[in-house]
């Protein structure tokens, strides 16, 4: 989860000025959370609060959204989505854009298995992104991060996305030149799990996503949260992006990593061995 939140602070400003390079500084005085990490943190919030009750998730999935939403990333949300929060009857709305996989990071993190961590981004994602793209998208990434975790390598993962989920055949390379913003799932998860299966660790993924444009804070949240399933999250990264939250959502994520503890950066792993 945390590896979503650094790719959407390191991402959020080229959001609407986008630097088609991967050289570029990672973190400046310009990098903020966004809706994508204040998402993640609601999903989060509503798995620890919902616990094994999984028939309660997907209402505390919106008593969470819509909590949180309030309070932070103002400014950030589609017009739809910023209704549903300040609905008095929140209702799902036929969204395929991107916020159901941007968000869904921690149900991959929380499932004993594949189905089950599929289910749990149903759950969540439903309650506002019910159309079948909006699904889909949801499922591929939580999928990723699932196989990333049981250590499958990146070519097993492109095979098994292909054979559910989407076609994935391009590289970045071939796309980085006119690649353009597109905020559904169908014309930004593929290519955020390119930017994941051509990378070697988590700031690699996110500044592949960065370097093809587009809606760089939200492809590059959800290429970091692959990242993460397979390379943790280095600590000194984790000690630049701690400081960035606000202490409720640090909380939050810290309540979260003690429930379902994340794998420790490769770095780290390998100084263990």
């Amino acid at each position: 989860m945390l590896g979503a939140i650094i790719g959407d602070i390191v991402g959020s400003r080229f959001e609407w000025n986008n630097w088609k390079s991967r050289e570029f500084t990672l973190l400046t005085p310009e990098c903020r959370i966004t809706d994508d990490s204040v998402m993640t943190l609601a999903v989060a919030h509503a798995l620890l609060e919902s616990g094994e009750n999984r028939e309660a998730l997907a209402g505390q999935a919106v008593s969470s959204m819509r909590l949180f939403g309030r309070r932070w990333a103002r400014g950030c949300y589609g017009g739809r989505f910023s209704r549903w929060l300040v609905s008095e009857h929140p209702q799902p709305y036929g969204s395929f854009g991107n916020g159901s996989a941007m968000r869904v990071s921690p149900c991959a993190w929380a499932a004993s298995s594949l189905e089950e961590a599929l289910d749990l981004a149903r759950r969540v994602t439903m309650v506002t992104h019910d159309h079948p793209e909006g699904i889909r998208g949801a499922e591929a990434v939580t999928a990723v991060i699932w196989f990333a975790r049981q250590g499958m390598e990146p070519a097993e993962i492109r095979r098994r996305v292909e054979e559910r989920w989407y076609r994935l055949d391009f590289t970045l390379d071939d796309i980085r030149g006119t690649y353009a913003f597109d905020v559904s799932c169908q014309g930004s998860v593929p290519q955020a799990i390119e930017a994941f299966l051509e990378a070697e660790g988590v700031e690699d993924a996110v500044r592949n996503a960065v370097s093809i444009g587009g809606d760089s804070d939200t492809i590059a949240a959800m290429a970091g949260s692959m990242a993460e399933g397979r390379y943790g999250v280095p600590e000194e990264l984790r000690a630049r992006v701690l400081p960035m939250l606000d202490p409720p959502l640090r909380q939050v994520l810290e309540r979260f990593e003690r429930r379902w503890p994340p794998v420790p950066g490769r770095a780290e792993a390998q100084a263990r061995m």
